[in-house]
């Protein structure tokens, strides 16, 4: 089985409990991590999965749907993504939420789940 990653995909989103981020939003980052049975297949692109339909789907999601939890908004695009591409055997999902309301000092936080094909 082979892997497919698309990394730092860049959304401003309104996701979050507190108000004001619903109302200010900020800047998300989502990594995927795609599992698709590529090897021995032919060079073209109904082989595998085309990225740039990857990334709408992503960007629909992250841009104009509200999630309180980053948990929520990746098993959301975890289940969207296997739907939506049936050569998808499994996928990762991270989403960083790098602003997050915490006060104090840290580099990232992140919610990240894996889910197969039934």
């Amino acid at each position: 089985m082979g892997e497919i990653a698309l990394l730092g995909l860049e959304f401003y989103g309104r996701h979050g409990v507190m108000p004001e981020e619903g109302r200010l939003g900020a800047r998300f980052v989502v990594d995927l991590w795609l599992e698709v049975a590529f090897e021995g297949k032919g060079d073209r692109l109904e082989e595998t999965v085309d990225y740039a339909q990857v990334y709408a789907l992503v960007e629909e999601a992250v841009r104009h749907r509200r999630f309180y939890l980053i948990e929520a908004l990746a098993d959301h695009l975890a289940e969207a993504l296997l739907q939506a591409f049936p050569r998808l055997l499994a996928v990762r999902v991270r989403v960083h939420k790098p602003h997050a309301p915490i006060p104090g000092v840290f580099r990232d936080v992140y919610a990240e789940t894996r889910k197969e094909r039934s």
